[in-house]
């Protein structure tokens, strides 16, 4: 099935559709929202891409990040992914959004009006092992040493995103 991310101007109006593959050879600025899960403990739910994605494989980002459909709000699509990748479904408030564009390698590009979520979570998930390899939980402290010894092992979005949160706190 062809995907299709919603285009937007900087304050978020539509200018149109296009088949995501192609939003992310142009570059072009559409619609995303990443999803930060956490523990009672504090600690951030991380998920490894499955080495089937298009585009950084194997890496290690947030919780969920996507793009809201057409005619779908930026928490229902949050909402869909969580149980599309997780198989899980769980309450989620919205802290802040921004845009971003970043390398993401191969000739693509994400540029995003990205909203961001977070939510806590400890029950039980079902992974898309089409969409993710495996998760797990860190601390913060552990986060920031694993992102700075091994910044190659992280999805370029979510270096930015997290630099962004940490600095929304």
């Amino acid at each position: 099935m062809e995907e299709f991310v919603i285009l937007v101007s900087p304050d978020d109006r539509v200018t149109g559709l296009m088949e995501k593959q192609q939003a992310h050879v142009n570059g072009l600025l559409h619609r995303a929202f990443s999803v930060f899960l956490f523990n009672s403990k504090g600690e951030m739910l991380l998920q490894k891409r499955a080495s089937g994605k298009y585009h950084s494989p194997q890496k290690w980002t947030n919780a969920v990040c996507s793009h809201p459909r057409n005619g779908e709000t930026y928490l229902e699509g949050a909402q869909r992914r969580l149980k599309e990748e997780l198989g899980i479904e769980a309450e989620l408030s919205e802290k802040f959004h921004f845009i971003y564009k970043a390398d993401v390698g191969n000739g693509l590009w994400e540029h995003e009006l990205d909203h961001v979520f977070t939510g806590i979570f400890e029950s039980e998930f079902h992974l898309n092992k089409d969409e993710v390899e495996e998760v797990r939980y860190i601390s913060p402290g552990d986060l920031d040493r694993e992102m700075t010894e091994n910044p190659e092992d992280f999805t370029e979005w979510f270096k930015i995103i997290l630099q962004e949160y940490k600095h929304q706190l």
